[in-house]
C-alpha cells in the first residue's frame, strides 16, 4: 500500500449534514442580527510577552486556525494604512499580534501561490505552474505534520484551483466545499464572476460545526475565504459606495464581520486562549495600476503584496510590527516553528521567527530588504501555448519585473523611492538591471523540489472547467 493510500480519507457527508443543520439554526436565529458587526466583541486573553510567543513550542494545548482571504491585498486594510474602516476585526488582530509589513506573494494566480505557500518552496520548483498542473502526492504538507501530532485536521474552501485533484488535500481528515444553503441576497459588481453559488457564510457555518464536534480536541482548521474575489457582500456591509473598487471594499467588510463572529464563537467556546490565528491571503487585485485590472496576468506590487498576521492566545501590548521582508512562503516555516512542529523539507522560505525577535526589541533584522520573489507562467490558462514566465525579483531596494520570452521588455523600479512602481528605471541603472536578471535567470533554473523532478498533470473534466471559468478564468 502506497503512502498516499494510507492517508485519511475526508469524512464529507457526515460533516456536510452537520454543517446543514447549523446553516438552518443560524438562518432561524435572523441572517441581519447575526452579520450586522454590532455584537459586543469580548476578549478576556492574558497579557502576554514575546518570552511567551517563544514558549508556545512547549505546550501541548494550542490549536491553529489558518484563515486565508482570497484576492486581498494588503493595502486595503485598515492596519496597513487604509483610510476605509473595511476591517475591524483583522486589524484587532494586528493590533495585538504581529503585523509583517512587507509580505510578498508568490504568485498572483491562486493555484501557483498556493502551491508555494503550503511547502515553502518558491513556484519553479514546485512544478505547479499551469492550469493541469498538480502539487505531487510526495509533497510534505503542514497539514500532514499537524495531522501527525496529533490535531484533527479540516479544511473548509470554496475556490476551484485548490480542489483535492490539484493536491491541496494531503493531510485533512475532512476536506469540505461547502453548498450554499443560505437563501440571504448578496450583492454583488457586475464582472463574470456570477456563478459561484453560495457565500463566505457557508464557510463560517461549517467552522461553527466543526468547532461544536471537535473544539474539544486540539485542531488545526484551514478556511478559504472566497467573498473578496467575487466582489460579494451583504446589504449591512454596503458602507463604501457601488464602484468596483467600492464593492471590493464593501466584500471586505463583509468577510471582516463574519470573521468577528467566529472570533466570538472561540471566546465564547473558551478556545481564544488556546488558539493561534493565521491570518494570510494568496494574492492581491489590481485597480488599473498598470492598465490591467484583477489578477493573474502579472507580478506587480499591487497583485503580490498581502498581509501577514499572527495573533496568541494572548494580547501582546503593543502589537508587534515586522518591517522586514517576507514572503508567502516563510508563512509555515515560521509557524511550525513557533508550534514546535517538525519543519518542511528543504524549503526556499525561512522561518520569520528572528525578524520577530529583532522587531519586539525595536531593532531591525539585518536582512530587512532581503530577497523575494514571484512568478507568473503568463499563458498558465493556455495550456496549448509555450511557457511565458513573468519573474519579479526583489533585492534591497530594487525590484525587476522579467520576462523571459521579451527580456528586453524588463522593467526595474525603486522601491523605497517609488512603491506603486510607476517608474522604470531599467535604463537608467544598466548594472543592477544586468545582475538582477541574471539572478532571475538562476531563479528559473531552480533545483528540483525535494520530491523530485517530476511534474505531474491531472484532466480536467467539463464540469469542473465550467466551475473554473466561473471563477472569471477563461481556461482553454
Amino acid at each position: 500500500m502506497s503512502e498516499s493510500d494510507r492517508r485519511p480519507k475526508p469524512r464529507r457527508r457526515v460533516f456536510e449534514a452537520a454543517a446543514a443543520i447549523a446553516a438552518i439554526a443560524l438562518v432561524v436565529a435572523g441572517l441581519r442580527q447575526f452579520f450586522s458587526g454590532e455584537a459586543e466583541r469580548r476578549d478576556s486573553r492574558p497579557t502576554g510577552t514575546i518570552e511567551d510567543v517563544l514558549a508556545l513550542r512547549d505546550r501541548d494545548d494550542l490549536n491553529v486556525l489558518f484563515v486565508l482571504v482570497d484576492t486581498l491585498r494588503a493595502d486595503r486594510l485598515g492596519s496597513y494604512g487604509y483610510e476605509r474602516d473595511t476591517s475591524p476585526n483583522i486589524d484587532a488582530l494586528a493590533a495585538t499580534g504581529i503585523r509583517f509589513a512587507q509580505q510578498v506573494s508568490q504568485s498572483s494566480w491562486t493555484k501557483c501561490s498556493m502551491s508555494s505557500l503550503w511547502t515553502g518552496l518558491y513556484p519553479a520548483r514546485t512544478r505547479s505552474l499551469r492550469a493541469y498542473d498538480v502539487l505531487s502526492d510526495e509533497a510534505t504538507m503542514p497539514a500532514e505534520l499537524f495531522r501527525d501530532a496529533g490535531f484533527r485536521t479540516a479544511a473548509v474552501w470554496r475556490n476551484g484551483w485548490i480542489a483535492p485533484n490539484f493536491g491541496f488535500s494531503q493531510g485533512f481528515e475532512i476536506y469540505l466545499s461547502p453548498q450554499g444553503r443560505r437563501g440571504a441576497r448578496m450583492n454583488q459588481v457586475d464582472n463574470p464572476n456570477i456563478t459561484l453559488e453560495g457565500s463566505d457564510a457557508d464557510i463560517i457555518d461549517s467552522a461553527r460545526e466543526f468547532l461544536r464536534v471537535h473544539g474539544h480536541e486540539r485542531w488545526f482548521l484551514y478556511l478559504h475565504m472566497m467573498d473578496v474575489h467575487q466582489y460579494a457582500y451583504s446589504e449591512d456591509t454596503a458602507l463604501f459606495g457601488v464602484a468596483y473598487s467600492d464593492s471590493y471594499d464593501n466584500a471586505i467588510r463583509w468577510v471582516d464581520s463574519l470573521l468577528g463572529h467566529l472570533f466570538d464563537d472561540l471566546e465564547q467556546q473558551g478556545l481564544r486562549e488556546r488558539t493561534v490565528i493565521v491570518f494570510g491571503a494568496d494574492h492581491g487585485e489590481a485597480f488599473g495600476e498598470h492598465g490591467a485590472g484583477g489578477h493573474a496576468y502579472n507580478v506587480y506590487g499591487e497583485v503580490t503584496s498581502t498581509p501577514l498576521i499572527l495573533s496568541f492566545p494572548f494580547h501582546l501590548e503593543p502589537g508587534i510590527i515586522v518591517e522586514a521582508r517576507s514572503e508567502n512562503v516563510d508563512l509555515w516555516p515560521t509557524v511550525l516553528e513557533l508550534v514546535g512542529l517538525p519543519p518542511l523539507p528543504d524549503p526556499d522560505g525561512q522561518s520569520l521567527v528572528p525578524q520577530i525577535v529583532a522587531a519586539a526589541g525595536g531593532g531591525l533584522d539585518d536582512d530587512a530588504e532581503g530577497i523575494a520573489i514571484a512568478h507568473l507562467d503568463q499563458s498558465w490558462a493556455r495550456v496549448r501555448q509555450n511557457p511565458r514566465p513573468m519573474v519579479a525579483f526583489n533585492e534591497g531596494r530594487w525590484r525587476l519585473i522579467y520576462r523571459a520570452h521579451a527580456p528586453k521588455t524588463s522593467e526595474l523600479y525603486d522601491k523605497w523611492q517609488d512603491p506603486r512602481e510607476q517608474q522604470n528605471l531599467a535604463d537608467d541603472w544598466p548594472e543592477v538591471l544586468e545582475d538582477l536578471t541574471a539572478k532571475a535567470e538562476a531563479y528559473l533554473a531552480s533545483r528540483p523540489p525535494p520530491w523530485g523532478d517530476d511534474a505531474p498533470a491531472v484532466e480536467i473534466d467539463e464540469m469542473q472547467l465550467n466551475q473554473l471559468r466561473a471563477l472569471g478564468y477563461g481556461v482553454q
